[in-house]
């Protein structure tokens, strides 16, 4: 399964894009890192893999305008210093 199968049945994480699977595996991580629950961030890093999501998250995360609300980015900055 590819993350754009999974983001496509989980609609509600991407309720403002008209076509799902067309996203980049950059606004999929950031759409489930932000509105995912716990299932949700399981499933991504078992597709794309942790040390992948760290970076796309790292890469995200540095951005002036970062897409995360704080309270995410400090923990998924947090989660990634352990487990990545």
């Amino acid at each position: 399964m590819t993350v754009q199968q999974y983001i496509k049945k989980r609609p509600y994480l991407v309720w403002d894009i008209k076509d799902p699977e067309k996203l980049s595996n950059e606004s999929i991580v950031v759409a489930v890192l932000n509105y995912g629950d716990l299932d949700d961030v399981k499933k991504i890093i078992d597709i794309l893999g942790i040390k992948k999501i760290a970076k796309i998250f790292d890469k995200q995360y540095k951005w002036k305008r970062s897409n995360f609300e704080p309270k995410i980015a400090n923990y998924f900055k947090l989660y990634f210093k352990k487990y990545a």
